[in-house]
């Protein structure tokens, strides 16, 4: 797998069920998912102590009405670059940003670079001004870019854009050895740990990120991140470094939390794909809806030790990315619940399954619905211990098209609403309703919705709402 050379400067368990790999396995009727626990053992660390006494402030942005010789403080004394906000923002304040396109002012920079850190009681918000759709747009390096030790930041309900659709795939192709171009190898949000500290406690909820040479919303060397309710998308096109849609690789350990405390919910993922070989092996590898890369941290030197918490993937909409739509890659502590995988493995190189799990241990795939291109595999394991595949659906193929099949997978067409649309809400004679396994952990589904609405738990992205 690609070993992510985006850098800075250059940038449950069953026993003795078929298709159950066991170690130490338990029975899953006994197994409770791991509470969220998103806001548990939050220390406070020097650096993030806020004043009782300071009052927060709000921060408007208005690119064509804005001077960043304002306050900013007002909707009639904006700022007109979000960056001029970025640079005074304190724990607990707010940067409302309006209609208009935000650029990077540096070719090999972001158009938003953040550093500045909230406390455990007091995020700093960037978001849509109510009414509002700001978009930012990058050639450079990266769109939105988090680094060194930034904490407790929220990045809500923004459009960041690519530079996909200024280039050529033929132009593309002339870089394919040149590492070091930003016009093709730039990412949508990057939070990146890999020098002066690490991030944590980020939210990116509500965005649109596409088009993309690189990933779109890749996450290196942090903890306690969420990412959910983002379309993604039309990313990793052009990239020498091997990228996928949204992506967390090799994070680190901000306590010994071994509960869930990264989360990659509720999200649209489609169209990511590599049309340029990773450069460090010559092929087309990548391009996924959804990876999780490398929690062991044994590559490119990493000393962090293995990651303990848990990585909770679910209710996410994954379809017609070049690889595959989740792949768990030399991972540990993941739970892949209730997502719809549809025809992923959309490159000719790429035959690995909507589902696959590749060197890794307690891993739990359940509930979910995957469709594949017919021909290729629909799910898919290799040297795994401790992991389960139950309580899925399976369509466009047949057992020769699996590597691993729990008691209570099946094969059906899941009568989805219109896959071609898409619409992947069920069909009321679909026979993913109410054959999922209880997974109470898991309350709503991907509309909002609450799970169970009728005798049980519905398998895919969906919960079939009862009329």
């Amino acid at each position: 797998m690609p070993k992510y050379g985006i850098s800075l400067n250059a940038l449950l368990l069953f026993p003795c069920l078929l298709g159950t790999v066991t170690s130490g396995e338990k029975n899953i009727n006994n197994f409770t998912p791991v509470a969220n626990q998103d806001s548990v053992q939050i220390s406070t660390k020097k650096g993030y102590l806020i004043s009782t006494t300071r009052t927060p402030k709000t921060y408007y942005v208005n690119a064509s009405k804005g001077n960043d010789s304002n306050n900013g403080l007002s909707t009639s004394t904006p700022f007109k670059t979000i960056q001029a906000a970025a640079d005074l923002t304190n724990p607990g304040d707010t940067v409302l940003i309006m209609t208009g396109v935000y650029t990077n002012s540096d070719p090999n920079g972001q158009s938003l670079s953040i550093s500045r850190s909230g406390s455990a009681n007091a995020w700093i918000t960037y978001k849509a001004a109510p009414g509002n759709h700001p978009i930012l747009k990058s050639n450079g390096w990266n769109g939105i870019y988090l680094y060194n030790n930034t904490a407790y930041i929220e990045i809500n309900g923004l459009e960041v854009e690519g530079n996909n659709p200024n280039i050529s795939l033929a132009y593309a192709q002339s870089q394919a050895t040149n590492p070091n171009n930003p016009l093709t190898n730039g990412n949508g949000i990057l939070i990146d740990g890999r020098d002066n500290g690490h991030p944590h406690h980020i939210r990116i909820i509500n965005n649109q990120v596409h088009d993309f040479g690189g990933a779109g919303i890749p996450i290196i060397q942090a903890d306690y991140v969420t990412v959910s309710g983002n379309s993604v998308y039309n990313n990793a096109w052009y990239s020498v470094y091997g990228n996928s849609g949204i992506s967390t690789y090799q994070d680190w350990r901000y306590d010994n939390n071994t509960g869930y405390k990264m989360y990659i919910t509720n999200n649209t993922v489609y169209n990511n794909r590599e049309y340029i070989p990773w450069i460090s092996a010559g092929q087309i590898t990548d391009g996924n809806g959804i990876i999780i890369d490398d929690l062991r941290n044994t590559q490119n030197g990493s000393t962090l030790g293995a990651y303990t918490g848990r990585t909770f993937v679910a209710n996410n909409l994954v379809y017609k990315n070049g690889g595959g739509g989740i792949h768990v890659y030399l991972s540990d502590h993941v739970d892949v619940v209730n997502n719809t995988s549809h025809y992923n493995n959309q490159s000719p190189e790429i035959n690995r399954g909507q589902i696959s799990v590749n060197t890794a241990s307690d891993v739990k795939v359940i509930n979910n619905i995957l469709d594949a291109i017919p021909g290729k595999y629909i799910n898919n394991t290799w040297n795994v211990t401790n992991t389960t595949f139950n309580y899925n659906l399976y369509y466009n193929g047949t057992s020769a098209n699996i590597t691993i099949q729990g008691s209570h997978d099946f094969f059906a067409d899941p009568k989805l609403v219109n896959s071609s649309t898409p619409d992947f809400r069920l069909q009321p004679t679909s026979p993913a309703i109410d054959q999922g396994y209880s997974w109470t952990a898991l309350t709503s589904d991907f509309a909002g919705n609450s799970r169970p609405s009728g005798k049980g738990y519905d398998i895919g992205a969906y919960e079939y709402q009862f009329p």
